[in-house]
């Protein structure tokens, strides 16, 4: 299975529409929202399961020129990367680097340890999505 696959940048532009407040006192079904990506640091939470969501959860990612995320696994979720600008390598324990630049939409299989690293000479931001999968 390929992890790279170009970016329809409409998914992350949906992000940039109108902010509202976060849903967090909110019960029952999850609704519509929309948040401006606004991040003074370098790893700021979007989404995060109930109430705001049915379980995926969703951040933005700034990493300077050289940094790494460290190495991690999303469990038995699975991870979408919405890559905005720069240039990077998603690595994937027990592969090969898989190198991507903006806009780009890089997809972690569930139960992977990976890591993503900034190779480019500027900033690299994206937004993840991480969601849990169907039990059959």
């Amino acid at each position: 299975m390929k992890c790279i696959v170009p970016a329809a940048f409409a998914v992350a532009g949906v992000l940039f529409a109108f902010a509202l407040p976060p849903l967090s006192s909110q019960v029952g079904q999850p609704q519509p929202l929309s948040l401006p990506l606004e991040c003074p640091g370098g790893d700021c939470p979007l989404l995060e399961g109930a109430p705001q969501t049915a379980g995926m959860r969703s951040g933005f990612v700034r990493l300077k020129p050289g940094e790494t995320v460290g190495w991690h696994t999303t469990g038995k979720n699975e991870e979408s990367l919405v890559v905005l600008r720069g240039r990077g390598e998603a690595r994937i324990e027990g592969q090969s680097a898989r190198a991507f630049a903006a806009p780009a939409l890089v997809y972690i299989p569930p139960a992977t340890r990976h890591n993503v690293a900034n190779t480019g000479k500027e900033s690299l931001q994206y937004v993840y999505v991480v969601a849990p999968t169907r039990t059959p």
